[in-house]
């Protein structure tokens, strides 16, 4: 994934329709909030089963909407980064290392906790 590439394609397209003028940092917070919100509601009444990838991709449908709400969420992530001047390649490495240091192996395999809580 390009994503210099997507985010200046993102901010043509804002740019062309003089969005940029909403896309502060606050309102692209809660454009993410809410597709995120929009994602979660296409899992609200699933069984466990029902959204497994297996069952939930097979409904073309359900699978296209997911994918275009994971899109959404991508898009205004992007933006935000974006609009923050943060460059989200080594942001992304940078807190998986930080993870691994939170979470190590030997302590946490298999298990679904935070790190405060062993």
């Amino acid at each position: 994934m390009d994503v210099k590439k997507i985010q200046k394609t993102i901010a043509e397209f804002a740019h062309e329709r003089d969005w940029d003028q909403f896309h502060n940092p606050k309102n692209l917070v809660m454009a993410l909030s809410v597709e995120c919100s929009e994602l979660v509601e296409e899992f609200q009444w699933l069984t466990p089963e029902q959204a497994e990838p297996d069952t939930l991709m097979t409904d073309h449908d359900k699978a296209q909407k997911v994918t275009d709400e994971l899109a959404d969420i991508a898009v205004y992530l992007l933006r935000l980064a974006d609009k923050l001047d943060i460059d989200l390649e080594p942001a992304i490495y940078n807190k998986i290392s930080k993870n691994r240091e939170k979470y190590p192996i030997e302590k946490f395999k298999g298990l679904a906790r935070k790190y405060n809580e062993i």
